[in-house]
């Protein structure tokens, strides 16, 4: 895919475990960053099962979390990413969920001046959380996060909801905690759904200036294609900009 040295320098990370997602989702991740990013990059999926996921993007097992048994996930796993030597890793790593729809370059996801960069909370913007959709950081450059964690399980769950709220105020009381610019990560639920009554009759839109759409909550990139939401009393029209970027 690049040259072996120059690979190194960028990564793109994404985590699949589990059933609900399938390798279809990585691939076109995949597919979306190799249009909207210009130059060499390595793509990286921890995963618990690397079958059916494109030769291109390079597969490693989840490094153990040792979470207790019967504690609930909300997403702490993530944190893996920040483990000290992950895989041999190097360079600039940038995270992404891989429910995301990629709609606009990525190159100044690189380029942001920032030692960690995270989403700012979208309906509580004056907290310290982000939502760690979309993150950057240098691997191996903050190994206290996942660290700490593992000496303070408890201590952290029952003073953080999930996993980005820890993450956030941990690098954000080391002064190292910095925010994408508002317009580009949005939230599919938040800001590309018309407002009601209008989203009877109008369809979901990519907002101004977006790079990244987030999904989260109620609707993936399937049910926003489908027209379709996970809770009673919703409504939306079909997203039909998701298919042009949410393919291979």
């Amino acid at each position: 895919m690049s040259a072996p040295g120059e690979a190194a320098q960028r990564n793109v990370i994404c985590m699949k475990w589990g059933t609900k997602y399938g390798p279809e989702y990585v691939n076109r991740l995949y597919a979306m960053v190799r249009r909207h990013l210009r130059g060499p990059f390595r793509m990286v999926c921890l995963t618990d099962d690397p079958k059916g996921i494109r030769p291109e993007v390079d597969c490693f097992a989840i490094p153990p979390l040792d979470l207790p048994p019967g504690i609930p996930e909300r997403g702490w796993t993530k944190l893996v990413s920040f483990a000290a030597d992950l895989h041999g890793l190097k360079g600039t790593a940038l995270f992404l969920d891989v429910d995301v729809v990629i709609v606009g370059s990525l190159d100044a996801f690189f380029e942001q001046p920032g030692e960690f960069l995270i989403i700012h909370d979208y309906k509580r913007p004056w907290r310290v959380t982000g939502n760690s959709s979309v993150y950057r950081f240098e691997l191996g450059a903050h190994p206290d996060v996942l660290e700490y964690f593992r000496s303070h399980v408890e201590e952290i769950r029952a003073k953080y909801r999930n996993e980005q709220a820890y993450l956030s105020d941990f690098l954000h009381r080391q002064g190292k905690l910095a925010y994408w610019p508002a317009a580009w990560c949005p939230s599919f639920k938040y800001h590309s759904i018309p407002r009601w009554p209008s989203n009877y009759w109008k369809a979901p839109y990519v907002p101004p200036d977006a790079r990244i759409v987030i999904f989260h909550g109620e609707c993936n990139p399937p049910d926003a294609l489908a027209g379709r939401r996970n809770r009673r009393l919703r409504f939306i029209q079909p997203a039909r900009w998701v298919a042009e970027h949410w393919r291979e």
